[in-house]
């Protein structure tokens, strides 16, 4: 009992070690893929004028700039 216990964790994490390599492989976009990326169907917003009123309307009523989170490393020194 002790021993299939034993090859089943090692299986275990021989498979996570490998799924693990698996995912590093080439985690990077090429640039010919970027256009698909790029393309208007990818975007959050169905209208990007309302869309950028109603960030405006938001910060407004916010009563501050950056109030959904911003770019930035935290430091204030924007």
């Amino acid at each position: 009992m002790k021993i299939v216990r034993r090859i089943t964790w090692q299986l275990l994490l021989s498979l996570c070690v490998l799924g693990a390599a698996g995912c590093s492989i080439e985690p990077w976009v090429q640039p010919y893929e970027r256009a698909h990326l790029a393309d208007p169907i990818m975007s959050f917003e169905r209208d990007p004028i309302a869309g950028a009123y109603r960030h405006h309307v938001y910060q407004t009523r916010e009563a501050a700039r950056g109030a959904e989170g911003g770019g930035g490393g935290g430091c204030g020194c924007n």
